[in-house]
């Protein structure tokens, strides 16, 4: 059983930056597809950006490119969102997501495993 478990998060200023986290726990991290997701107050969920199982490829929203930078150590099991210049409208909670057969989907339902989600929120 795969455990994903986030940290980081919280209130910053716009224009500010925050680093989430997510370690696992159990499976085979090395090989799997891992992406952030965020979710507001009555929209859906929606992809934020991936890594590959290879790190070595990713894939950002628009809405963040330039901005936010996804990362992961393999030895440490854990995959990093960092996110820098932030915006009022990057206020969400974000989540954290494995893909068990290593690619990048960008819809949910295509992900086997769920952070808990960590809040963050940008005021103005």
């Amino acid at each position: 059983q795969v455990q994903l478990v986030q940290s980081g998060g919280g209130l910053v200023q716009a224009g500010g930056s925050l680093r989430l986290s997510c370690a696992a726990s159990g499976g085979t991290f090395r090989t799997y597809g891992m992406a952030w997701f965020r979710q507001a107050p009555g929209k859906e969920r929606g992809f934020v950006g991936g890594i590959r199982s290879s790190g070595v490829i990713t894939n950002y929203a628009e809405s963040v490119k330039g901005r936010f930078t996804i990362s992961r150590d393999n030895a440490e099991k854990t995959v990093y969102l960092q996110m820098n210049s932030l915006k009022p409208e990057d206020t969400a909670v974000y989540y954290c997501a494995a893909e068990t057969s290593g690619y990048l989907y960008l819809l949910p339902h295509e992900y086997d495993y769920w952070g808990q989600g960590t809040q963050v929120t940008v005021s103005s």
